[in-house]
């Protein structure tokens, strides 16, 4: 199972999901990292969501955080979408530091999210 745990306050990270689930062939599940189910699992990985401060992949028993979690999920995506998997032979402290400032930006590209929107039926099926 690959879970991906993103920031349930965030515009930019809600449509992030929406954007994945609908090319990723169904092989992801999603909750929001503030969520107890989210918390639970941040916990076996001795971590949690203030520390992380990134979209989180869990995959094949496996933590990845920031670059490496962003482009690891683009592996599991349609074409043209996979091919930015290319990207993880460029080093991680690079890779970093453009994710670093495209975070720092999100909630102004997006907004913030007040309410919990009700994600269509199709994804609501893999929330954790």
């Amino acid at each position: 199972m690959a879970v991906i745990l993103f920031d349930g306050t965030c515009a930019f990270c809600e449509r992030s999901v929406r954007f994945i689930a609908t090319r990723d062939g169904g092989y992801f599940r999603f909750g929001a990292s503030q969520n107890p189910e989210g918390r639970a699992l941040l916990e076996q990985f001795n971590t949690t969501r203030e520390a992380a401060k990134s979209i989180i992949l869990i995959e094949d028993g496996q933590l990845y955080l920031r670059s490496t979690a962003v482009l690891r999920i683009a592996r599991r995506m349609t074409v043209p979408w996979r091919w930015a998997a290319v990207c993880l032979w460029i080093p991680q402290p690079i890779r970093d530091s453009v994710y670093r400032g495209v975070a720092a930006i999100r909630k102004r590209i997006a907004g913030e999210s007040n309410a919990c929107e009700i994600p269509p039926p199709e994804i609501r099926a893999r929330l954790i």
